[in-house]
Order: structure tokens, then C-alpha cells, then sequence
């Protein structure tokens, strides 16, 4: 049976290359269906640890994993993952992981690693973000995901350089001040 609900995404996983987590990410379906009741702490670390086992394993981009639909890419040293209920449309799911992958390489200006992704945290939780919202995808384009977290960025950017320009306008103005109130004695 298709899933045809908003919801396609319980969560999105980043193993590095012995199959141990750097980032995961669930998602709460807000459903009271046993298959999307929201996992404890332990049963996630249990589905991360079994999950990491089986993808050294693994052959292909796509597995079932405890009743769960599970798509990844291998991109250097790491496996992004992407865990969708069983039911759901594999191209769907596919087309999401890919726009958010592509997304983390732009950001990363093709130096996708585990250091790089480590180092970059802040920017890869944003295209995360702007990927997938409470298990709704929200965008597969990897172009415009990534102009949404560059935008968010450049705005800190450009509010710091403002403020450094008032500072040092301010501080020339005392300066002049006290320059003048020297002159005048």
C-alpha cells in the first residue's frame, strides 16, 4: 500500500565509513499508528547500531531495515542515510536524499569528508532543515537548498560587517571629539 500523506521521512542519518553516527535526525509523524510511534533514546541507538552493521554489508542505494525503508549514498567516507516507512515511494525518497546530498557537496564546495562535514555542522543541519521539516520534505532541488543556507549565512555576514562599520564610526567621531576638546583648553 502507497503512502499518500504528507509525512514520507522518519529520519535522516550520516554514518562515517566504520558505521558509526555523526548526525541523526528523527522525525515525529504525530500519527497513533504503532509504525510511526517515536522511538526512545535506546531503540534509536539500537536501530543506529544495527542499521551501521548492515550497510558495511550492504550492496545498492536501497534496504529494509526493521519494517523501515532505508535509502543511502556513499560519498567519500561517509553513508548518508534516509529512513522512510516501508510503504513509501522509493523515488520519492530517492530524490530527496540526492537533492540533500547534492546540497551538502555545493555547501561544502566538493569536499565532502567526515572532517569537513564535522568542521561544517552548522551548514549541513541547515540544508537538513531545509530539506526535511517534521518528516515533510520540503525541497529536492540541491541548488536552491543551498541558496537558502548561503542566504542565512550571508545575512550574519553582512550584519557583522554593519556593525563593525558603526563601531569604527563612531569611535573616529570620539576620537575627533576629544581632539577638539584638547585643542579648546
Amino acid at each position: 500500500m502507497t503512502n499518500f500523506g504528507l509525512y514520507t521521512t522518519k529520519a535522516m542519518i550520516i554514518f562515517d565509513s566504520e558505521g558509526n553516527r555523526l548526525i541523526s535526525k528523527y522525525y515525529n509523524f504525530h500519527s497513533h499508528e504503532p509504525q510511526y510511534a517515536p522511538l526512545t533514546s535506546k531503540e534509536k541507538k539500537d536501530f543506529e547500531h544495527n542499521l551501521g552493521i548492515k550497510l558495511m554489508k550492504a550492496g545498492g542505494e536501497i534496504l529494509l531495515h526493521e519494517n523501515n525503508l532505508v535509502l543511502f549514498n556513499t560519498v567519500s567516507d561517509l553513508n548518508f542515510c534516509l529512513v522512510g516507512v516501508a510503504e513509501e515511494n522509493e523515488l520519492l525518497l530517492s530524490s530527496i536524499l540526492n537533492g540533500f546530498v547534492d546540497a551538502v557537496n555545493i555547501l561544502l564546495r566538493q569536499n565532502v569528508d567526515k572532517r569537513s562535514v564535522l568542521d561544517n555542522l552548522d551548514l549541513v543541519l541547515l540544508a537538513l532543515d531545509e530539506t526535511v521539516d517534521d518528516g515533510i520534505a520540503l525541497e529536492t532541488d540541491p541548488e536552491i537548498i543551498a541558496s537558502r543556507v548561503s542566504k542565512r549565512g550571508g545575512d550574519a555576514v553582512d550584519m557583522n560587517l554593519a556593525t563593525l562599520n558603526e563601531q569604527t564610526i563612531i569611535e573616529a567621531y570620539k576620537q575627533a571629539k576629544e581632539r577638539f576638546n584638547l585643542s579648546m583648553r
